[in-house]
């Protein structure tokens, strides 16, 4: 007589909860305005000849795109630079943020989060999923790992199936 042994799946029995910090990501195109252009010799800021350039430039292009502002060159850039970029371009972009694209990233995941409720993973064993086709900052799981240790019972990096344990709640004593 032949037997059947059912297959189990342990990892969807677990009872772990996966959180993909991918789906944080911020949506958009991403475009550069980099100041080195509307500077002379790359070097020196003309206030008037500056106003003069944004009020001619094509603000339209950046029309529901995240627009990133810095300078590539080692010039000194007064604040205010960088506050009328922001001004012209807020009525068409999408998104306006001072930086790279890495730390536009740490920035908007850490916007994401702020709206993220740890509180409903209380008592949960919960995987940080770590592979990602998108570039999560580390600072992401920092700070999620960080919102999340007060309320889990367990934090783990990894995919279900292989997982680095991060974080373990200490089992209370019962006293009798």
């Amino acid at each position: 007589m032949e037997t059947e042994k059912t297959l189990v799946n342990r990892v969807a029995e677990s009872g772990l909860i996966t959180i993909n910090l991918e789906k944080f990501f911020p949506e958009g195109e991403i475009v550069v305005f980099d100041l080195k252009d509307y500077l002379f010799m790359e070097l020196i800021l003309k206030e008037k000849d500056f106003r003069e350039a944004l009020r001619n430039h094509d603000w339209e292009q950046y029309r529901g795109k995240v627009l990133l502002i810095y300078c590539s060159t080692d010039a000194i850039i007064p604040l205010w630079a960088y506050m009328l970029v922001a001004a012209q371009a807020a009525p068409y972009a999408a998104d306006v943020f001072q930086g790279d694209a890495d730390a536009y990233y740490r920035a908007a995941f850490l916007r994401a989060l702020a709206a993220f409720n740890p509180r409903q993973y209380e008592q949960q064993r919960i995987v940080i999923k770590g592979c990602s086709d998108r570039p999560v900052p580390p600072a992401a799981y920092v700070e999620l790992t960080r919102m999340l240790q007060p309320y889990a019972q367990s934090i783990m990096f990894g995919e279900p199936c292989s997982t680095v344990p991060v974080f373990k709640r200490p089992r209370k004593l019962d006293k009798a």
